[in-house]
């Protein structure tokens, strides 16, 4: 963990909230933050009885990110997630049943059973779907943003301007289309975020070993666009972050670079024995779990109760087990039908 992360994470007393935040919207992340967790614990179940197939990459640690930042969009607005990608799309709104039934390669599913687990998508959301490789989804986030800035400015949209938020890891930033998109969303002042979630492991490679100037953010200076690092462990610092920098893109005053530091408590994928990272620098991370650094925070300032929390615990647990029962209970694709959605129709 880097020593300065102490001087630029922003405070999360009560007397240093956003003006917007109040004990509805804590509970709200606290919930979404809930479910993200206790979908991808149920998603290693599955995987493990032999209900889904293919890699399955899990998000256990870094829903302060996702929370933080989603939870912050208006429904017009886009999110252009990686293979990690279960969570942004519960987060935007897509739901739980919808999610499984596509881990579960069901007919039910968002992507209708083709996708799986690296491909989650939802129009109706404007959830611009996971992609199997990094860097694959930037240049797609920046058509996203591209085409709200151009409804604006030369269709004379009344509507407001519509923010793209675009999530990738630390391994993506030494990759050609990272640069790319920044100068590109700059030169334009795109409406975007870009979201790096330095995990600070790109599968087995440690982040400080494979790239030449680690502190990602700063990176932001090259292309004249602010550069922000945030505890991303810490959901209130994450959404102070997210809303300046949205609020910045909807004005039309152009992308911000947000690099947030955090942990991902399971392996690379399930199918990862997890051995390179070592023990001592798990449980570093372990006690800075972001869930149940919130869960403290809200009954510490007497936001809420126990009782309340719990209830909220039992209606999480019960839409989960509602979704795997969905998910059973769903049809198979039609194999006569393999080929549809191949094309527009």
């Amino acid at each position: 963990m880097r020593e300065e992360i102490k001087k630029v994470v922003l405070p999360t007393s009560a007397s240093k909230l956003s003006s917007n935040t109040n004990s509805n919207v804590l509970l709200v992340l606290y919930e979404d933050m809930l479910l993200g967790r206790n979908f991808e614990d149920m998603c290693a179940q599955m995987y493990y009885r032999g209900k889904m197939f293919g890699f399955v990459h899990l998000y256990n640690g870094q829903e302060a990110i996702s929370t933080g930042i989603i939870k912050a969009l208006k429904a017009q607005d886009y999110v252009c997630s990686t293979y990690r990608d279960h969570v942004h799309a519960l987060s935007k709104g897509v739901s739980p049943k919808a999610v499984m039934a596509e881990l579960f390669g069901k007919e039910t599913g968002c992507s209708r059973g083709r996708g799986g687990s690296m491909h989650i998508f939802s129009a109706k959301h404007n959830f611009l779907g996971g992609f199997a490789f990094i860097a694959e989804g930037i240049p797609i986030a920046i058509g996203a943003a591209f085409q709200s800035i151009y409804r604006k400015q030369v269709l004379n949209d009344k509507n407001p301007l519509s923010v793209t938020a675009c999530f990738f890891g630390d391994g993506t930033t030494n990759n050609g289309q990272f640069f790319e998109c920044l100068n590109m969303a700059t030169l334009w002042k795109l409406p975007i975020l870009f979201v790096v979630e330095n995990n600070q492991w790109a599968i087995g490679m440690a982040h400080n070993r494979s790239t030449a100037f680690p502190e990602i953010y700063k990176k932001a200076s090259a292309f004249g666009l602010p550069g922000i690092e945030v505890d991303g462990m810490d959901v209130l610092a994450v959404r102070a972050v997210a809303e300046s920098a949205i609020n910045r893109a909807r004005s039309e005053k152009g992308p911000t670079l947000i690099e947030a530091l955090t942990y991902r408590f399971r392996g690379h994928s399930l199918a990862d024995p997890d051995e390179l990272r070592s023990k001592k620098e798990k449980n570093a991370w372990l006690a800075r779990d972001p869930l149940k650094r919130l869960k403290k925070y809200i009954i510490k300032n007497t936001f809420s109760d126990l009782d309340s929390l719990n209830k909220i615990e039992l209606k999480i647990k019960k839409e989960i087990d509602d979704s795997v029962n969905f998910a059973l209970s769903s049809p198979e694709p039609n194999i006569e039908e393999l080929k549809y959605y191949l094309f527009a129709e």
